[in-house]
């Protein structure tokens, strides 16, 4: 349980094991093992089935950006998309883990360049050994309290949603490959370095820096990471007028950008009831349901504030900003779902939601092409809802503020050195005829709705 042990963020869940474990062993051995390993059991299966929701949430980030960009770019975002999932999930196993949580110094930077990391040790030994295995093997097993294979899928999950948070905002413009090679090298360093700040027992966890499940460590440092993209990539063809007009370049599909989030919606229980790190109890079961809770009630009131202030402003209910409101709502509360008072849920979401609304206009007005809403929703809603630990949780405002700010700078600055050399050396945008005539054609050779002919209207 790596965010477990190096965090030790779920304190009430280690004690209620204990103590399970403790009376166990009082009314004899026998018993202990049977606690010891319905424990294990518990706690991997909870790793298993909240890994494969967060997975879940790499079809939702597809069907979102899919339905928000235009016809001629969807093919290329699917691809994208399935893509990143893959290249992230191998550059975790390859060296991500280990700078993330192997060998962390107590108020370090980073773990240890330790390639190919192998999360199956222990276990496969036991597995091996067959009939030859022994107790001492098999209790050293059981004895960590989950199977770390099941962790480690865990943990890797996370690492995709930040590369698609990037992936949606500087969509319909960027070459394939270099935005790749900008996945590896934001799944295999940036991202694993700041996380073992944090997650990994790093400077920040020493200061007391809390985010239980990600506002920060995953979605705003990928709103980091895609805000300097879109800048140094620029905006698509005609959005922006030489008068600072902005033009609206409305998305194909509104009911799969739907579905995108509701997948987003349901995938985000693992996201955050996974962070639990922990199923062997009736308190980490009780924990948990009220994550869950809290969770579902910051993206409700995200969308409906998304939509009460949309009428307000445009006089319309815009569809997109209220899926963004949703994704606002849910990203807020990451960072504190565990909070013990779900009115605070709701205000947590409901704000998150609101400054989605603000937040995308503004971005406009800077001219930074954001096509899907990630910087808004993602970045803003991560910055809000890592405050808010300090706000109605256990930590403070100025704590959380300087982890804000250290991750902040730290992903900034990294990926900006890797976007500008990308663009130095291979280029990351396209020419604009291709964009003209679309990245279906002109990066993947097929379109994802042929029967259109040539796709959306070319600018």
């Amino acid at each position: 349980m790596t965010k477990l042990s190096h965090t030790f963020k779920n304190r009430s869940g280690i004690l209620a094991a204990t103590i399970v474990t403790m009376t166990a062993m009082a009314a004899g051995p026998a018993w202990a093992g049977v606690a010891s390993e319905t424990v294990y059991i518990l706690n991997t299966f909870s790793f298993l089935v909240h890994g494969f929701l967060v997975m879940f949430m790499a079809a939702g980030f597809a069907m979102l950006e899919s339905g928000l960009v235009r016809t001629k770019n969807t093919a290329t975002i699917c691809l994208k998309n399935i893509a990143l999932y893959s290249i992230a999930g191998i550059m975790f196993y390859l060296i991500g883990y280990s700078l993330m949580y192997v060998d962390v110094p107590k108020g370090g930077f980073m773990g240890t360049f330790n390639f190919f990391y192998n999360p199956s040790g222990d276990e496969l030994a036991l597995l091996s050994a067959g009939d030859k295995a022994t107790p001492e093997m098999a209790e050293k097993v059981i004895k960590s309290g989950y199977s770390v294979p099941s962790d480690w899928f865990f943990q890797m999950v996370f690492v995709a949603t930040a590369a698609s948070i990037v992936s949606g905002t500087v969509a319909e413009r960027i070459k394939f490959w270099p935005f790749m090679i900008f996945v590896v090298v934001l799944s295999g360093f940036i991202y694993p370095v700041q996380a073992s700040w944090v997650w990994g027992g790093g400077w920040l966890n020493g200061m007391g820096f809390t985010d239980f499940a990600g506002s920060t460590l995953v979605h705003s440092t990928g709103g980091w990471a895609a805000l300097t993209g879109a800048i140094i990539l620029g905006a698509r063809k005609g959005k922006y007028g030489p008068d600072g007009r902005v033009r609206a370049l409305p998305g194909a599909n509104i009911p799969l950008a739907t579905l995108g989030t509701f997948i987003l919606w349901f995938g985000w229980f693992g996201f955050n009831g996974g962070s639990q790190l922990a199923l062997g109890s009736a308190a980490d079961a009780t924990a948990m349901s009220i994550v869950y809770v809290n969770t579902n009630l910051a993206a409700a009131a995200g969308v409906v504030a998304a939509m009460l202030l949309a009428q307000l402003i445009y006089k319309k209910v815009d569809v997109s900003l209220a899926l963004n409101g949703a994704i606002g709502g849910l990203v807020a509360i990451t960072a504190g779902p565990d909070l013990q008072n779900h009115a605070h849920a709701l205000v947590v979401g409901g704000v998150g939601g609101a400054l989605v609304i603000f937040a995308v206009p503004l971005v406009d007005k800077l001219r930074i092409d954001d096509v899907v809403g990630a910087i808004s929703a993602h970045l803003v809603a991560g910055i809000w809802g890592t405050l808010c630990v300090g706000i109605f949780g256990s930590g403070t405002i100025a704590t959380q503020a300087i982890g804000i700010l250290a991750i902040g700078t730290f992903v900034i600055v990294t990926s900006t050195v890797v976007w500008l050399a990308l663009k130095a050396t291979i280029g990351i945008r396209v020419n604009e005829e291709d964009e003209a005539l679309g990245l279906d054609k002109a990066e993947c050779g097929m379109e994802a709705y042929p029967e259109f002919g040539s796709g959306s209207q070319t600018l």
